[in-house]
């Protein structure tokens, strides 16, 4: 069983930075994709990144954090993170790590189907 847990999360200004941690136990990332999503208040959750498994992996990042957001991982740590710069008050959510890079239609990146490993996320405020 894949256990995540994500920290990092604060209250920031806008324009700030924070880099959010996922710990992941019970697989190693080396062949192990891992996704970050965040859900908004009042909004579904939405994929915003993915590392891919093998070796260091090959990022992915939607339109929204392209230039802003990286995604990285530490075989060693056996973690994923999410830099996060440029930060904007719709940033503002809860961030949640998945084992799964979940689907990407069209514009929109969703979680996998029936995907329910979710950690308890950690919550990231941009405002000033």
């Amino acid at each position: 069983q894949v256990h995540l847990v994500e920290s990092g999360g604060d209250s920031v200004q806008p324009g700030g930075s924070l880099r959010l941690s996922c710990a992941v136990s019970g697989v190693t990332l080396d062949g192990y994709a891992i996704g970050w999503f965040r859900q908004a208040p009042g909004k579904e959750r939405e994929g915003i990144a993915c590392i891919s498994g093998s070796g260091m992996g090959v990022p992915l990042l939607a339109d929204s954090v392209k230039g802003r957001f990286t995604i990285s991982k530490d075989l060693a740590e056996n973690t994923v993170y999410l830099q996060m710069s440029s930060l904007k008050s719709e940033d503002t959510a809860i961030y949640y790590c998945a084992s799964d890079c979940g689907t990407i239609r069209g514009t929109m990146w969703y979680p996998g189907p029936g995907y329910d490993n979710w950690g308890q996320g950690t919550q990231v405020t941009v405002s000033s």
